[in-house]
Order: structure tokens, then C-alpha cells, then sequence
């Protein structure tokens, strides 16, 4: 991977991925720089983004506060490819620290807009690099957080597997992981629902990743759960995130509902075998010291 290396400052600054001229077919972490206005529009700009969130929000605000609690104390937390970062703002607006970093200056100066929005003072660090020249942003590359948060990054990694070795590095020994990320299983299902078995036939498909966000190499869950063994954490909870939504193109009843459609996605996203059709699943991890 050949990145161009980026200064932490408070205000981020632009940058790009550069493939390797000897080598053009290698694979690169993604940025969503060039199409961060289609990225706010297509993620979080209808009920899609707000059945994420509501998933996120429940999964990881309850954990924080009771962690708070057994700490006695805020909690350290960073966010890695955060994009967005809306899950990170709102943590920062409980009272806790944030570290959010992303590899686009475009996401995170979005980011930053939203931040400001609140009426109070946030204690938030901002780093615009890749996860991979974090570590010498952070503290003399010694610090440590009490929670890591990953989400939709790991199908965007051109080393997915890697990212295990830097979160081993900076989380503390009780500290824990969340993982969000795209769920393989849920493309081979939608596509057999909408009756696309040519597309599911073409073993070469890929998407046009100048726009699309559907990724071209993501990682199954079964992968996921093999490198969280390897690496010592244990799961606490596994979500679903749209385990019915993305699979109703005729709208009928209760769909027509968006609080109706949160509430039953928030209800059997932790249920099996629902949660496991999810477009997105989350994982709540911890490495027990």
C-alpha cells in the first residue's frame, strides 16, 4: 500500500491513495474522499442510516455507561475509519475523550461540521491518515483506549487482517472492541430474492467502487470470528443491522412506519437466526486480561 502521508492537525487536510505504479492491480485501503457528499446522501440519508444507528446507539451506549460506571471514570475511545463519526460525537457529548481518525479529509471536515453543531465543549482529537500511521500520532505510540470502535472498515482494508494487530497494541487489557462490517452473506441473499442469478453466476462481477458502496472484498463473519479468537477477545454480543429492511422492495403495512421499521429491526437484530441476514453485523468484543 502506498499512501500519501497526511500531518495531524485540527483542521484535517486533503490527501489521496496512490496504487503502486509497478504494481496497478494491487489492492488499496478505500477512501471516500472524492465522494464524500454521495457517502452522507446514500449511508445516512434516509431510514437506512437511522437503522444503523439505532442498532449502534443501543449496542454500544449501554456497554460505555456501564463501563463508565465500573471505571469510575469517562472512558478513552477511539474510532478508526470513523467517516461521519456520529456514534463518536455523540459518545464525546456523555462526558467521554475521543480519538477519530479516517484516511479522508473530506469525511472528517464533515465530521467536524457536525461536532460543532453541539452547543457545548467536546473532547475530541481529529487525525486525517491512514489507521496505519495513527500509531505515531498517539501519544509516543504507547496509548491505549478503553474502547475501539471499527465500523465499515475492515471490507475496505486491502489487508483486512492486519487491522487485529494494531487494536492488540492501543486497547486495554479489559478494554473492548467493536467491529461493524458488511455482511457477504446478505448480498447472495438479496440478489436471490430479486431473482439476480446471472449477477450471483458471474463469478468476475465487482462493482464500480467509484461509486458504489457495495464492497468488492468483504470479509464473512466466520473470518471475523477466526481472527478474534487467534487474537484473544471474547464476543459479548452480536447485532444485525437491517435484517429485513433491504429485503422489502414492496413497502406494505408496517413498512410504511419508519419508527415501526426501527423497532423491528432493534428487536430481531439480536435474535437468531434473523440477526445473522443483517446487511451490516456488529460485533462487540472483549480481550480479557
Amino acid at each position: 500500500m502506498n499512501h500519501e502521508s497526511s500531518q495531524s492537525t485540527d483542521q484535517p487536510s486533503k490527501q489521496a491513495i496512490t496504487p503502486s505504479i509497478d504494481q496497478p492491480d494491487t489492492r488499496t485501503d478505500r477512501s471516500f474522499d472524492a465522494i464524500a457528499d454521495h457517502f452522507e446522501k446514500k449511508v445516512y440519508g434516509g431510514l437506512k442510516g437511522d437503522i444503523r444507528l439505532a442498532v449502534l446507539r443501543r449496542d454500544i451506549f449501554a456497554y460505555c455507561t456501564q463501563m463508565s460506571q465500573t471505571l469510575g471514570r469517562p472512558l478513552l475511545i477511539l474510532d478508526v475509519g470513523a467517516g461521519l463519526a456520529q456514534i463518536a460525537i455523540e459518545l464525546a457529548t456523555q462526558g467521554h475523550t475521543l480519538v477519530i481518525n479516517d484516511i479522508s479529509a473530506n469525511m472528517l471536515e464533515k465530521a467536524q461540521a457536525n461536532a460543532e453543531i453541539v452547543k457545548k465543549d467536546l473532547d475530541i482529537r481529529w487525525y486525517v491518515c491512514p489507521y496505519q500511521e495513527l500509531e505515531e500520532k498517539l501519544a509516543g505510540n504507547t496509548e491505549k483506549f478503553d474502547l475501539i470502535m471499527c465500523h465499515a472498515l475492515l471490507e475496505w482494508l486491502a489487508e483486512p487482517a492486519a487491522v487485529m494487530d494494531f487494536f492488540d497494541k492501543h486497547l486495554t487489557e479489559n478494554g473492548a472492541l467493536s467491529l461493524c462490517f458488511y455482511n457477504p452473506a446478505s448480498f447472495d441473499y438479496r440478489n436471490l430474492i430479486m431473482g439476480n442469478f446471472n449477477l450471483l453466476d458471474n463469478t468476475e462481477y465487482e462493482a464500480d467502487n467509484k461509486k458504489s458502496l457495495t464492497p468488492n472484498h468483504p470479509v464473512a463473519k466466520e473470518e471475523v470470528e477466526s481472527w478474534l479468537e487467534a487474537h484473544h477477545y471474547q464476543t459479548i454480543l452480536a447485532s444485525g443491522l437491517r435484517v429485513f429492511h433491504d429485503y422489502s422492495p414492496l413497502k406494505r403495512g408496517g413498512h410504511n412506519d419508519p419508527e415501526a421499521v426501527i423497532r423491528m429491526e432493534l428487536r430481531y437484530s439480536q435474535l437468531e437466526p434473523y440477526k445473522w441476514l443483517g446487511r451490516y453485523l456488529h460485533i462487540l468484543a472483549t480481550r480479557q486480561a
